[in-house]
């Protein structure tokens, strides 16, 4: 894309630049289908190393804390002082992470490479967030969704290739993933060059609608409204927890079914999952982010917890309905945060991206703990309540008619 600064600014300001968005929309499903291998080959690093429950939670719990707790600060220093190189950049942290992975013979190396495909997330996400809002043309629920689909949708495709490639032929071949993380570094560098572009306009613009929005809420008022939102990240997420982590084990154990089958059940979840993701953007943009939040997380809660009671088939149509429904979450939440603290686009983003994986980390260990003392399904059974919480969005202020 050859555009001068002048005219991409005027391209930012009067309609969505739907190139960058499909391209880091494609960058995020490269990424996020390089990390959802890791869940997925649980079941035969399990095997391999002889490892617990508890030890498998300790995997994610490394991957999603380093993945977590470096983005609040990577988007805070990037609002400042954006770094368009750096999208490439974390992806060749990925990169190395596949290949200690692919290699690894011990439980500490297995933890030292997942560990730098978190530190590879933890850079890409922020900056990605804040390319997709500047790409957004005001539609900034639209963005978002575009961009959260590409990450659920790999989400979903790589456990499917795990189960193809993978756990037929073994570890060694995690090495292959390499090829999309190059393939993404390239699409990367050329979106950072659209961004470079972008920057000067883009300061501008998040000064002047700093100063135009930010008088419509208190302090106060702001600070506890994104409390209820990480409340509600919480719920999604150690739920998510549940699944992307244990919804294999849960099916082998209850059912009796192959390694390779529940991978394919898993897809079926996840799917669901980037299914209902675009949803939530546009239909948040048309009918207000606060119903949208809360009809995906609360309305999720009859189908988790019925989940538990059902045969194999029934279960499987429960996810489906529960990836359908709670996946519209994200980008509403993520969209409604940055409304309510305009011109912080990175640090935003980090936060509830950050937050969201050391949720997910923080509650796979624990529900592994609790799986090896009271049994897999015990975990699926309390987890089902989790969604009730969602009740708490009634406490958010109506952003959207304020500003109306």
């Amino acid at each position: 894309m050859k555009t001068s600064p002048s005219n991409t600014s005027s391209i930012e300001v009067n309609q969505t630049v739907y190139t960058i968005l499909f391209a880091i929309s494609f960058s995020h499903l490269l990424n996020d289908l390089i990390q959802s291998v890791i869940p997925a080959i649980y079941p035969m690093l399990k095997d391999n190393f002889k490892l617990n429950f508890t030890q498998v939670g300790i995997i994610t719990l490394v991957f999603q804390l380093t993945a977590s707790i470096l983005q609040p600060f990577v988007g805070l220093y990037t609002d400042k002082k954006p770094h368009p190189k750096s999208l490439a950049i974390g992806m060749g942290f990925t990169f190395l992470g596949l290949i200690f992975m692919a290699f690894a013979n011990s439980f500490y190396l297995v933890l030292a490479a997942v560990s730098l495909i978190g530190i590879g997330s933890s850079i890409f996400h922020p900056e990605a967030s804040r390319v997709a809002h500047l790409a957004s043309g005001g539609k900034k629920g639209l963005a978002q969704s575009i961009f959260q689909v590409g990450g659920n949708a790999g989400g979903a495709i790589g456990p499917l290739l795990a189960a193809l490639i993978v756990i037929p032929f073994g570890q060694a071949y995690i090495s292959s993933f390499a090829i999309l993380a190059v393939l993404a570094m390239v699409v990367l560098t050329l979106v950072g060059k659209w961004y470079q572009a972008n920057l000067v306009h883009k300061k501008q613009n998040l000064t002047v609608k700093k100063d135009s929005e930010q008088k419509h809420l208190s302090k106060r008022t702001v600070t506890i409204s994104i409390m209820i939102l990480l409340a509600l990240i919480f719920s999604k997420y150690f739920y998510m927890a549940s699944m992307t982590s244990y919804f294999t084990f849960y099916l082998i154990d209850k059912f009796g079914i192959s390694v390779q089958q529940s991978q394919f059940y898993l897809f079926a979840f996840l799917a669901s999952v980037a299914a209902g993701t675009i949803l939530g953007g546009p239909l948040g943009d048309r009918y207000g982010r606060k119903l949208i939040i809360w009809v995906s997380i609360l309305g999720a809660a009859p189908f988790t917890i019925l989940l538990p009671y059902m045969n194999l088939w029934g279960t499987i149509m429960m996810a489906i309905f529960i990836g359908l429904i709670i996946s519209s979450a994200f980008s509403a939440i993520l969209v409604y945060a940055t409304e309510l603290i305009p011109g912080k686009v990175g640090m935003v983003a980090g936060l509830f991206f950050g937050f969201a994986f050391g949720m997910g980390g923080i509650g796979s260990a624990l529900l592994g703990w609790l799986a090896d003392h009271k049994g897999i399904s015990y975990v699926f059974s309390l987890c089902s309540f989790l969604p009730l919480i969602g009740i708490v969005t009634g406490l958010l202020p109506n952003i959207e008619t304020r500003k109306k």
